[in-house]
């Protein structure tokens, strides 16, 4: 039976200043080539080919107040970025990740949430078990560096390209808070850049914007069909956690306030409905997680792009209960351009999956094809982001809304 638990400021606090403590000195580890065809010559965790970060630049820091005045004009006022709680780093990154096989993983239940990221073809999955005890994992995939990054308050997961001209970034947890949402920080200039933004908008590097890339939070039994070759996020990240565990137990509860947030929340939604994020400015759109989970498959346009939004039920919540393994299902999703080769793709739900009108080919949450005329080729994904209605609205004010 799952323990009642309720959510309270105070709990939560005290749980982020948990992450506070110090950590274990990692394990010794090997390191291995990154195709998913390859296998390590060590069943342990193994460190991945990593691309160097760039130096620290030496100039005044946006990290605490007041602010120096050779910085550029901010974009948001600095009392507007507020402590959590833990100090710079207090919720550390991991920065030197390690990674064990598909097959090695025994600590995740198939409907636990994964983050999937696939880079030129390479595709890792991150457990949120994990990244909600660090929030920000610097990697490098197919060569190119990454931040793969989670917000427990917002429910937010975003991947970003860490190149920014002839810079390489790396990121740290700067323990502020913009409109509840995990406020990260570079570490060559420490600017601070709000995730859901994606953009600095305090420091030296005021204006800049990362690349976003497309992240999906899925079932862990999804990736494991889809990638059995696949790197996994290790447990051993040289830090004393309680992985699978949640921190924030009770906080995706309706009738929760969000976490330091100030905001007016606009009336279409509840606070903390869930809502898939798409477009933004003039084009923003947000679709109601209960609508998707009836529909299960909605069409929708967004700046004149056409998109499929896929919905898959049994994904279970990271907020709920204290176990993740234990938590009230949720549900996946994905966007995509529903096309092949030009030619567009109308999907439904199967009962199991999802199938095109146009050749009965059946697809994965992750848009690929698993059998049928079309087996083996995948939907191009679109950028967007799972989220609380609360977050996307204050980030996106001109949002349209589809309930």
């Amino acid at each position: 039976m799952r323990r009642p638990a309720r959510f309270t400021l105070v709990a939560m606090a005290a749980a982020l200043l948990i992450t506070a403590c110090t950590g274990l000195a990692p394990e010794s580890t090997e390191t291995a080539e990154t195709t998913e065809d390859s296998q390590p010559t060590t069943t342990g965790p193994v460190e991945l080919p990593q691309v160097a970060t760039s130096p620290v630049e030496p100039g005044s820091s946006a990290l605490y107040e007041p602010l120096p005045n050779d910085l550029p004009p901010p974009l948001v006022p600095r009392d507007e970025l507020v402590s959590g709680g833990p100090p710079p780093d207090g919720i550390p990154s991991i920065d030197s990740p390690r990674f064990i096989r598909v097959a090695d993983v025994t600590t995740l239940t198939d409907d636990e949430p994964v983050l999937s990221l696939e880079v030129e073809g390479e595709a890792r999955a991150y457990p949120v078990g994990i990244l909600i005890w660090h929030e920000i994992v610097n990697d490098t995939i197919a060569g190119i560096p990454v931040a793969v990054t989670y917000c427990p308050l917002c429910n937010s997961a975003l991947a970003f390209d860490r190149r920014l001209g002839d810079r390489v970034l790396d990121f740290g947890v700067s323990g502020l808070l913009y409109n509840s949402d995990l406020v990260m920080y570079d570490r060559q200039t420490e600017s601070l850049w709000p995730q859901l933004e994606g953009r600095s908008v305090i420091g030296r590097l005021t204006g800049a914007e990362l690349d976003r890339l497309p992240i999906q939070t899925i079932r862990w039994a999804d990736f494991r069909a889809a990638h059995p070759g696949a790197w996994v996020l290790s447990e051993n990240t040289g830090f004393n956690r309680d992985y699978g565990s949640n921190p924030y137990v009770g906080y995706d509860n309706p009738s929760e306030a969000p976490f330091l947030f100030d905001g007016t929340v606009p009336p279409a939604l509840p606070a903390k409905a869930r809502v898939v994020g798409l477009g933004d400015g003039s084009n923003a759109t947000a679709i109601s997680l209960e609508r998707l989970s009836k529909d299960r498959v909605l069409e929708v346009e967004v700046g004149g792009v056409h998109i499929v939004i896929l919905y898959e039920p049994d994904l279970t919540s990271a907020l709920d209960s204290q176990s993740l393994a234990d938590s009230k299902a949720v549900g996946s999703t994905g966007a995509f351009r529903p096309e092949v080769d030009g030619d567009p793709l109308t999907f439904e739900w199967n009962g199991e999956l999802f199938t095109d009108q146009q050749t009965g080919s059946t697809w994965s949450i992750l848009g690929r094809a698993l059998d049928g005329p079309l087996a083996g080729r995948e939907l191009e994904p679109v950028e967007f982001v799972d989220t609380f209605w609360f977050a996307w609205s204050a980030f996106q004010p001109a949002t349209s809304v589809i309930d």
